[in-house]
């Protein structure tokens, strides 16, 4: 939040799958910051009349409820395009002093942070994102393998997330982790929780500390850049209560194959890994990895940095370039393989064996580019589908 009107009306965000530990921290937030309101869309009770509920409330109990339009038969759409009018319509009021946005179960708050940014007048401050937890269902969370259309909690046709990645997601953003206070959580869960978001404050939901973190101001711009592949804010090296994070750095490319074959064995090796990868026959593309509950994304996240011609670099965030330049290597720049695993249990040197035999050999390395780019395309099927 930069050069927010002062006037403006503070909006939190609220996200989290474990939905007791989400209604705790709008319910502690609403009890406390008087003439504070709660904004809820039921994506989960889309109706087949085309409709999405939408409620509000305050300490005092519901104060409306109505519905918003499907957007072209997608829950999550009419959420994005109902949101800030109804913020606006509250700002505009000034009878709210705080809008705290409860979201749905599978929302992540990356997106809705960038549309209330992107879209709310000057009458809105988006002032924090907050992700509630059950510290106990960490775990089965992270490993959770199903799509999220199983569990019943896809939030658009065609949404093919999973619960692992997705809760994932919810927990590596928020700058802020409150805790439900769950007698069954032990060790393991909290040294779970720091080490996928070490950079996160987490506080107990009944914390008086919340309110002021709430309101402490978010900055868009910087937690995109955060999550984004080439400057990721990865975790470091951990070790801690039988859980254990794997940071993994190279400046030599994979050969395709052999990483290929070996990508179900790297996937399920760790609950959770990301970061971004190298692949000698695509030696000018920056490759995303993104593994949570056995199942993996890969994808094109444009070029390396060093690829580009020296014109093009001021067009590229500030971040980006500060990035690249801690680990800018003499011949290859910024190319290079950081790949961060955490996981209970997890066998380090049997990992970095299997990324270590998944490189580039010498007399394939010392073989040059255009022999790399000869090396079978084993990623072509993730990467280009429609080739």
């Amino acid at each position: 939040m930069r050069g927010a009107d002062p006037a403006a009306l503070p909006v939190v965000l609220v996200a989290g799958m474990h939905a007791d530990a989400r209604r705790e921290v709008v319910e502690r937030l609403l009890a406390a910051v008087p003439r504070s309101v709660a904004l809820h869309h039921d994506l989960g009770a889309a109706s087949s009349e085309g409709t999405v509920v939408r409620t509000v409330r305050d300490a005092s109990g519901e104060l409306g409820r109505d519905e918003a339009p499907l957007v072209r038969g997608c829950a999550c759409c009419a959420l994005r395009e109902d949101l800030v009018p109804e913020l606006e319509r509250l700002a505009a009021g000034r009878a709210a002093t705080l809008a705290v946005v409860e979201l749905w179960d599978s929302v992540e708050p990356q997106a809705m942070a960038e549309v209330v940014a992107a879209h709310g007048g000057p009458d809105l401050a988006l002032t924090g994102v907050v992700t509630a937890v059950d510290p106990a269902l960490a775990l089965p969370c992270l490993a959770g393998g199903d799509d999220l259309a199983d569990a019943g909690l896809a939030a658009a046709p065609g949404d093919h997330r999973t619960i692992g990645d997705t809760w994932a997601r919810q927990i590596e953003y928020a700058p802020l982790l409150a805790l439900a206070d769950n007698p069954e959580a032990d060790t393991e869960d909290h040294a779970l929780l720091t080490q996928l978001n070490p950079t996160a404050h987490q506080l107990n939901a009944c914390d008086p500390e919340l309110i002021r973190r709430v309101h402490a101001g978010f900055d868009v711009e910087a937690a995109a850049a955060a999550q984004h592949p080439a400057c990721a804010r990865l975790p470091h090296e951990a070790d801690d209560a039988g859980v254990t994070t794997v940071v993994w750095r190279r400046h030599r490319p994979f050969h395709p194959e052999r990483l290929y074959a070996a990508l179900e064995d790297l996937t399920c090796v760790a609950a959770r890994s990301r970061g971004r990868f190298w692949l000698a026959d695509r030696p000018d593309t920056l490759l995303s990895w993104d593994a949570a509950g056995g199942a993996l994304c890969v994808e094109s996240a444009g070029p390396w940095l060093a690829a580009l011609p020296d014109a093009a670099w001021d067009l590229e965030p500030p971040l980006r370039r500060a990035a690249a330049a801690l680990d800018w290597h003499p011949v290859h720049g910024d190319r290079c393989q950081h790949l961060v695993f955490t996981s209970p249990g997890l066998d380090r040197d049997g990992l970095v064996r299997l990324l270590e035999s998944c490189l580039l050999t010498n007399a394939e390395y010392v073989a040059g580019r255009d022999a790399w780019q000869r090396l079978p395309r084993a990623f072509d099927s993730l990467l280009d589908p429609a080739a």
